[in-house]
């Protein structure tokens, strides 16, 4: 299984995709410190969010063999710089999360999409870890074995699943 580092704002649902994956209870537990399990790199919000804790979040991206840049639904506020993606030699992948969250009718997840795109993310997941939708696909994907049944294309909203246009 790759090996993702998970880098986004606080609050923005990394830990609980963590908890969901490992299969243990959701608990909404604040990241104090870098925390690696065997599939992820568990950041604090505050590396994303103070521009000169950049350098360690590269360093830390090291370990790992995918990134993951992590952006809540409905959240219209980014915190990723255009093209942020190109500061690391690897894959860099995108996951919208808290898609539960998303209000209907208003462009909460497309809105997510653009941001990750906007920081240069070409593949991005469709997840909620309350609810479990997205999941399996996330962990196909890390594990190797997707198959294009998991691809979408478009605008899925709560399809959960995968936006692989630019992939499959």
């Amino acid at each position: 299984m790759k090996r993702a580092i998970l880098i986004g704002k606080n609050g923005s649902g990394k830990t609980a995709l963590v908890q969901r994956i490992e299969r243990r209870l959701i608990t909404g537990e604040k990241t104090q410190m870098v925390s690696y399990h065997d599939a992820f790199i568990d950041t604090p919000g505050e590396y994303m969010e103070i521009r000169s804790m950049y350098r360690a979040l590269i360093v830390t991206a090291a370990d790992a063999d995918v990134v993951a840049l992590i952006h809540p639904c409905p959240d219209d506020e980014s915190r990723f710089p255009p093209q942020l993606a190109s500061i690391f030699p690897k894959e860099v992948i995108g996951i919208v999360t808290k898609i539960d969250l998303a209000r209907e009718n208003e462009g909460d997840i497309e809105r997510a999409v653009d941001i990750l795109e906007l920081a240069g993310v070409r593949r991005i997941f469709k997840i909620s870890a309350l609810l479990d939708i997205g999941i399996d696909e996330f962990v196909a994907y890390l594990s190797g074995v997707e198959t294009r049944d998991f691809c979408r294309t478009g605008d899925d909203a709560l399809g959960g699943g995968v936006c692989c246009a630019m992939s499959c």
